[in-house]
């Protein structure tokens, strides 16, 4: 568990398993999916069929749950690209549009960052959205990532072509930047 102010990410427990549910699988049309990877298509389940695999999610190294005031509003993930386990990408998701733009996001990441680099060997920890999701991009930036490529117009959104973003940082850059925290 790692904790900010009012903000905990943590393991996903059997206590959440409804609480997700009611985020990402209740509506077919949820908010969060416009800007979360909308090109990608999004299904909505039943609470029956959402139980029937559900408990494979608690413990999990890989997807915690972002939790603020002791209520669950996201997850934060993470995926290696590479066999060797040295190129790490990760996701995150307030899926209640409330907790947009108030930071959460923004410390939720540091945190699941933070977490990564202390516990896995991993030499980079990437992001990757799409030009449209000027937000996540803006989040990627405030934790010190850096713009490391552009898939110009490969990605489709209601009608309209944007950019594939990747962002990132290495280890020694996000040390660097925790060294700057704890001067300041």
């Amino acid at each position: 568990m790692y904790r900010d102010e009012k903000l905990v990410i943590r393991p996903i427990e059997a206590r959440d398993l409804g609480r997700l549910w009611e985020l990402i699988y209740k509506e077919a049309t949820p908010e969060w999916k416009r800007w979360d990877a909308p090109y990608f298509e999004h299904r909505a389940q039943s609470y029956d069929a959402y139980q029937e695999e559900a408990d494979r999610h608690v413990g999990r190294d890989d997807m915690w749950v972002v939790e603020v005031d002791g209520t669950v509003f996201g997850t934060v993930s993470y995926y290696y690209e590479d066999a060797g386990k040295q190129w790490l990408e990760v996701g995150i998701i307030l899926h209640q549009s409330d907790r947009w733009n108030q930071g959460v996001g923004t410390r939720a990441l540091k945190l699941w960052i933070d977490h990564l680099f202390n516990t896995l060997s991993t030499v980079r920890v990437g992001l990757t959205t799409w030009s449209g999701n000027e937000r996540m991009v803006r989040v990627a930036e405030k934790v010190g990532m850096q713009l490391e490529g552009r898939m110009r117009r490969v990605r489709v959104v209601r009608g309209e072509r944007y950019d594939s973003i990747r962002m990132g940082m290495l280890r020694e850059e996000w040390e660097d930047e925790q060294k700057r925290d704890v001067s300041s």
